[in-house]
């Protein structure tokens, strides 16, 4: 396996997020699961590409305190933004048919924000994908929630899923972190953990 550099540590991957432990479980690496449960709220003066960094960081402050010597948690947190606001998860269908018509015809970012850290050391990053969505029904919307379901998802859809099939026409930056991990940038810092 080509990350040695990791075979010190035992891998813990603070997310209950089943698309973040396929990514992963991709790279080939061993973890344990432990998500960290933490009240996802935040300062309302960061910024686009900070919020979620410091969720990713507010997530990894809950396991670092009580983490084994040879642990390397791994935390993230992915969040839609469009027209200067963060896009959440949706807790109704009213909320995720109004997030999904906004994002209708138009382009917005997701952002995960990346947290690694052991007792030693700590790193934190961010990746930016830019999405294009084609316009929408109301039928192709209410088909896409009725069948899918995205009430765990930032800005109501999976890029994996249906809509993101007939709805996204275009993307600048990674697909992996629209699912909610940039994987190539993670094995990059990986490496030098």
């Amino acid at each position: 396996m080509p990350l040695t550099n990791l075979e010190k540590y035992k891998l813990v991957l603070a997310s209950a997020s089943p698309r973040r432990q396929q990514l992963l479980k991709e790279l080939g690496l061993e973890f344990e699961v432990r998500p960290a449960d933490v009240d996802e709220f935040y300062p309302e003066n960061l910024g686009m590409t900070a919020i979620p960094e410091y969720l990713a960081q507010l997530k990894a402050d809950v396991l670092v305190q009580n983490m084994a010597d040879d642990e390397l948690i791994i935390t993230a947190d992915t969040i839609v933004w469009k027209d200067d606001k963060v896009l959440g998860k949706p807790a109704d269908k009213t909320e995720a048919v109004t997030m999904l018509k906004s994002l209708s015809g138009t382009q917005h970012q997701v952002i995960t924000g990346i947290n690694l850290q052991s007792k030693r050391k700590k790193i934190s990053f961010h990746a930016v994908t830019e999405v294009w969505f084609d316009e929408l029904s109301d039928q192709e919307i209410d088909y896409y929630i009725e069948k899918y379901q995205p009430y765990d998802k930032a800005g109501s859809y999976g890029i994996q899923e249906w809509i993101g099939f007939v709805g996204i026409y275009k993307i600048e930056g990674s697909f992996y972190n629209v699912m909610g991990l940039p994987i190539h940038k993670l094995y990059q810092y990986l490496k030098e953990f």
